[in-house]
């Protein structure tokens, strides 16, 4: 039987991250992002650490991490957005929303995950929360007490809203 990667691509396991988990090196930021992904549930805190940036190493806590990994259960990767991070690229951004659960309750741990290229090897580097970006309206807010945007003749309140 053959088993899914839980990376979320579609492909099997053993053709998707099972060879970066077990030695290969990602060709790009987003194949490293998902290998790790996996690694988290797998709770393989070696290869968390392994794949970390030794400049920005002494930041990761692996205790917390792996804390974190065994009392989660993994629901699922998406990748949002990459920028750079290609295999000619030197340093890459990869934006992920990884779901899981923690005592039955659904989370969300939403990140832009840096990455760096040494010796042709891609490490992550750091993280940080995605600036949120403010809603603008292209219309007029309609209030409360507004006349209905409808035509009715009636306050909003009392109509569509």
């Amino acid at each position: 039987m053959t088993e899914l990667c839980p990376c979320g691509t579609k492909k099997n396991y053993s053709d998707c991250c099972e060879p970066l988990i077990s030695g290969a090196k990602a060709d790009t930021a987003e194949q490293l992002m998902r290998s790790r992904y996996v690694a988290y549930t797998q709770i393989n805190m070696d290869y968390i650490e392994s794949t970390h940036d030794k400049a920005t190493r002494s930041e990761l806590d692996l205790d917390v991490a792996k804390q974190w990994a065994s009392s989660s259960e993994w629901v699922g990767l998406e990748i949002v957005n990459t920028e750079e991070g290609l295999a000619g690229d030197e340093k890459g951004t990869v934006e992920f929303k990884a779901q899981y659960r923690v005592n039955g309750e659904r989370q969300q741990h939403h990140e832009l995950s840096e990455f760096v290229k040494k010796d042709g090897e891609w490490f992550y580097h750091d993280g940080k929360m995605p600036e949120l970006k403010q809603v603008r309206r292209d219309a007029p807010k309609v209030g409360r007490n507004d006349p209905c945007s409808c035509g009715s003749g009636k306050k909003f309140k009392k109509c569509c809203g």
